[in-house]
């Protein structure tokens, strides 16, 4: 081919990475989930935090990066939007929930309160962020539909919960509970695309899209 050949090049389509950010949101997602929950009392309730940035995170990002050589607009929002939320929790983790050094104990309370309104701030933030996608879900099928749905009602609860502050735990370990519920359908979701894309034919069933029909 010479240089001012301008022939159009076929490239071969990438393999679905769907499957991939699904895995990834659930684990990390699940881990989070299960500190909330208060299920890991005898560990730290910091396993989530480098998944934040290796698994939920980069892999994530990854995955939507090549949803948009896929050419698919939906996944690659969520994916990549999905991605710099947990590398972002992640960096606020690690450099604004701490509180100062050398805080006395009436201080680092007080930074604890704040950090609590932080998350629900955040948290409310991508709660408005997930309603439109939410919506956009019946689009693609009846399982991603209940996968955004279930993280809708997790992050409206959690919201909820550290709005209230010290009063909200109880709202907070519902929240995990339900967020341990929004991972399990991820996982499924998720091992629906795999087997279903090796086998280039449905064998776990992941419904239809429903709702209003795009244009033609």
């Amino acid at each position: 081919m010479s240089v001012n050949d301008d022939r159009p090049v076929m490239m071969a389509p990438a393999a679905d990475p769907a499957p991939l950010g699904l895995a990834a949101f659930a684990l990390t997602t699940f881990l989070l989930s299960a500190a909330n929950a208060k299920w890991m009392n005898s560990a730290t309730g910091d396993a989530w935090l480098g998944y934040a940035f290796a698994y939920g995170g980069l892999c994530q990002l990854l995955a939507g990066m090549w949803e948009f050589r896929n050419r698919n607009v939906f996944g690659a929002t969520a994916f990549s939007t999905y991605g710099g939320f947990w590398i972002g929790l992640g960096l606020w983790a690690l450099l604004v929930a701490p509180a100062p050094a050398g805080a006395g104990p009436v201080a680092a309370a007080a930074h604890a309160a704040a950090a609590g309104k932080d998350l629900g701030w955040i948290l409310l933030a991508f709660a408005i962020f997930n309603t439109y996608m939410l919506l956009w879900s019946t689009q693609v099928n009846w399982a991603v539909f209940g996968v955004f749905l279930t993280l809708e009602a997790t992050e409206i609860i959690l919201f909820i919960g550290f709005f209230q502050g010290s009063s909200g735990a109880t709202t907070i370990k519902i929240g995990g509970y339900v967020g341990v519920a929004t991972a399990v359908v991820a996982w499924y979701t998720s091992a629906a695309g795999v087997i279903n894309g090796m086998r280039g034919a449905p064998l776990l069933p992941m419904g239809k899209p429903f709702g209003m029909r795009p244009a033609a």
